[in-house]
């Protein structure tokens, strides 16, 4: 039925994980809308069970995967490479480095550059610490690095070395569910894989989406700032209409004109914007606080990294740490494709370490120069800076900016970044959901390209109009679960097939039981070693 219906509209998918993944995401659209508070109270009582039972799991995980990322790099299997032994990288280390910035964070930066550290400075999570002291300052820098530097883009790395693992070492679909082939055999390849393709396509799909409310959030306080635009619904979902409109012109031209075109020029508008701050704010004090922000990081980061507030009664983990796993998660299937895509020919070693490393360091920057000019802002009273950002996020980047000389420029500027970031987050998701979605043999139809970028900008409407940045938040925490699961056995499979591929066995070999014989040949060569395996042609 599936089948003929893709025909009848002239479609190039895999009808089960189109049709399944479309059909959920417009349900809830349908249900969402007549019965939006009972959707938002639903999403608030599940994110709640997740928060009060789950939470540790969240935490345990990603901890776990990050010490399992850096195990491998330092080990054995370090050395093998993403693609045949003697392939080499497709970009040069700056030109990568580059990319896997505009991979997954300049959205994310934009948002919570200023308002995460201002929150923190005068809301601060740990007891008996002084709201706007030293303490409160070095605290907040410190969670906001935990927050979105080695665990965030552990989340991003697993995948992305998964996926160029598979793809260009072993000829693999680059889909999700080709991941779990150690596991699974061919049946990552029907029902079952398809299942995993789903859960990965709705997860993309809601987390964009979230990331667009957001951002239609944030600009909505800045038209209202430059313009006096009034912060309403309709208001929000004219804004999100009029950036899904753009990222489906820049989807259907393609990767090259849209997508990368789009990507070049908001990295040159976003360093302007941080020389800007960095020149005109306290650039003695930024660059003092970013030395000693990078040694409180790493200080704090071993039981950091497993605080779980057993011993408080609070909400604020949920609020902030889970929230941030629970969508960067969502981003995993899309950002992981992503940098597979550019990663083709580096050894494990290369990859891991550049991108958990590089980004972080990026990450530090941004924060350092945002985050405590902020909070020298806050400190010298210059500003009610943290009361207005404690009652709205949104608006943190542009009360922070009015402390600044040509506010208005750098307002404006701010919402072109903003505007350019968000379009291209929706174009470059549209176009990895809609390989996600079909064959690797089948063409990619601007239609369907075009379909996925509606469909982002439908949900976040909905998840705006159904409760503004709470909706959010808590849809987000609960449907970030599945996929931080898959996250495990993500691990699980590419651990086992680095066994076998260290020892010179194909993942055929592996799947069909010979990759590890109970009495091993005590000769092995070293020229076993790394072995390219055989090519699995499955699409």
């Amino acid at each position: 039925m599936l089948d003929r219906l893709q025909r009848w509209l002239g479609l190039q998918t895999i009808p089960g994980v189109f049709f399944t993944s479309a059909g959920i995401a417009a349900l809830f659209v349908a249900l969402a809308i007549p019965f939006d508070e009972v959707v938002a109270d639903s999403f608030g009582q599940l994110t709640g069970w997740v928060a009060r039972n789950l939470g540790w799991f969240y935490i345990l995980s990603v901890s776990a995967l990050l010490i399992f990322l850096l195990a491998i790099a330092v080990s054995r299997y370090g050395n093998i490479r993403l693609g045949a032994d003697d392939s080499r990288p497709d970009y040069s280390n700056l030109t990568w480095f580059t990319m896997l910035f505009a991979a997954g964070i300049g959205t994310i930066l934009m948002f919570w550059g200023v308002a995460e550290p201002v929150s923190h400075f005068a809301n601060p999570p740990f007891d008996g610490v002084e709201p706007g002291s030293e303490r409160a300052a070095g605290d907040a820098m410190m969670i906001a690095l935990y927050h979105f530097g080695l665990h965030t883009w552990t989340i991003f790395a697993l995948p992305g070395l998964a996926i160029g693992y598979f793809a260009y070492r072993h000829n693999l679909p680059m889909r999700i569910s080709s991941l779990f082939y150690p596991l699974l055999g061919d049946r990552a390849f029907g029902p079952l894989g398809w299942a995993v393709d789903v859960i990965a396509v709705l997860g993309t799909l809601f987390g964009v989406a979230t990331s667009l409310g957001l951002g239609t959030l944030q600009l909505n306080s800045g038209l209202t700032y430059l313009l006096g635009v009034p912060s309403t619904g309709l208001v929000q979902v004219i804004l999100i209409a009029v950036i899904t409109s753009i990222a489906a012109i820049s989807v259907a031209l393609g990767l090259d004109k849209g997508v990368r075109r789009l990507s070049q020029l908001n990295i040159v508008l976003a360093m302007a914007l941080l020389a800007f701050v960095l020149i005109a704010g306290p650039t003695v004090f930024i660059a003092e606080g970013m030395v000693q922000g990078v040694g409180d990081y790493f200080d704090a980061l071993p039981w950091l990294a497993f605080w779980t507030e057993t011993f408080k009664d609070s909400d604020w983990q949920r609020q902030w740490t889970l929230f941030y796993w629970a969508w960067t998660i969502s981003w995993a299937p899309y950002v992981g494709i992503f940098i597979a895509r550019i990663s083709r020919g580096r050894t494990i070693r290369e990859f891991v370490g550049g991108v958990l490393f590089a980004p972080t360091a990026f990450t530090l920057v941004w924060f350092g120069i945002f985050g405590l000019s902020a909070i020298q802002v806050e400190m010298n009273g210059q500003l009610a800076l943290a009361e207005q950002v404690l009652q709205d996020p949104s608006v943190a980047i542009f009360s922070f900016l009015q402390s600044f000389p040509l506010a208005g420029a750098a307002s404006t500027l701010s919402v072109v970044i903003i505007v350019i970031f968000f379009t291209t987050s929706s174009d470059s998701a549209s176009l990895m959901i809609d390989m996600l979605t079909r064959r690797d043999d089948q063409p990619s139809l601007v239609r369907q390209r075009i379909f996925w970028a509606a469909a982002q900008g439908v949900i976040a409407a909905t998840l705006l109009l159904a409760g503004g940045l709470d909706a959010l938040q808590n849809v987000i925490t609960s449907l970030g679960l599945p996929f931080c699961i898959l996250l495990v056995f993500m691990a699980v499979a590419l651990f086992r097939s680095l066994r076998a591929d260290y020892r010179g066995y194909s993942v055929s070999e592996l799947v069909k039981g010979r990759a590890f014989p109970e009495v091993e040949a005590s000769t092995q060569t070293q020229q076993e070693v790394g072995h390219v395996p055989e090519s699995v042609d499955r699409h």
